[in-house]
């Protein structure tokens, strides 16, 4: 018998696209192109779990570093794929939300992320938090000038700040701690991902690359999460 319950909130950091391609002789936007095909599956196999929130690491603030004709393949292949499935997840009672700033985004980009966010912000039944042009850090300093602006404009006193009123201030507003982070290709940092919001989270770094991220992979994932012993600093009998 499982220790834990179906993760609600599961984070994952996409990687190894690029190795995978490479590893095949393709270029490296061709495995971008193809993780964009797991995202689907593993939002599927999350609807079948039960699991009701999934953040995916999309794009960070350091991406930006990469090559310019890799960059516009990847947001190509972005909003074709909210093109191709936003209606599916219309049906499937899924909110679509962002976590960054996508300002410096391409405007074609923008406009296929807003609409999907304007068709479907009546879901409740599942969230999708894409993470573009995120970086934790930059989470956490704009979340420190909005609160230090809200006391500016006499809207709230550093009396009130505690950890449940600064989750106010954060992309993922509303949503709750991540309980588990999956990073595939076997790297295991985080990549200045959701700082805040994996304090207690539990993590994998499973060794495959994310185009190979199957549905059975990621239920082997959650099989070794159900054996972990989350305690919260708590301790409990042996």
């Amino acid at each position: 018998m499982s220790k834990n319950s179906v993760p609600q909130h599961i984070a994952f950091i996409m990687d190894g696209n690029g190795r995978w391609a490479k590893a095949k002789g393709l270029p490296r936007h061709l495995g971008h192109k193809e993780g964009c095909e797991r995202v689907i599956d593993i939002y599927e196999q999350c609807l079948e779990e039960g699991v009701k929130i999934m953040s995916l690491y999309a794009f960070s603030t350091e991406n930006w570093n990469r090559p310019k004709a890799e960059i516009k393949h990847l947001f190509n292949y972005l909003e074709k794929f909210f093109l191709r499935e936003r209606e599916r997840m219309i049906r499937d009672g899924c909110k679509i939300i962002v976590s960054g700033d996508i300002t410096p985004l391409p405007s074609s980009t923008k406009k296929v992320i807003l609409d999907s966010i304007e068709l479907t912000k009546n879901g409740t039944n599942f969230t999708f938090n894409i993470c573009l042009n995120y970086g934790g850090k930059a989470e956490l300093v704009r979340a420190a000038k909005l609160f230090a602006q809200d006391v500016l404009d006499k809207k709230a006193s550093i009396d009130e700040l505690d950890e449940n009123t600064f989750n106010n201030y954060l992309y993922t507003k509303g949503l709750p701690p991540v309980d588990l982070l999956i990073r595939t290709s076997g790297e295991q940092r985080t990549s200045n991902f959701l700082p805040y919001q994996l304090a207690y989270a539990e993590f994998l770094f499973p060794h495959t690359p994310w185009p190979d991220f199957t549905k059975e992979e990621f239920k082997k994932a959650l099989s070794e999460y159900y054996t972990r012993d989350r305690r919260f600093g708590s301790i409990k009998d042996e």
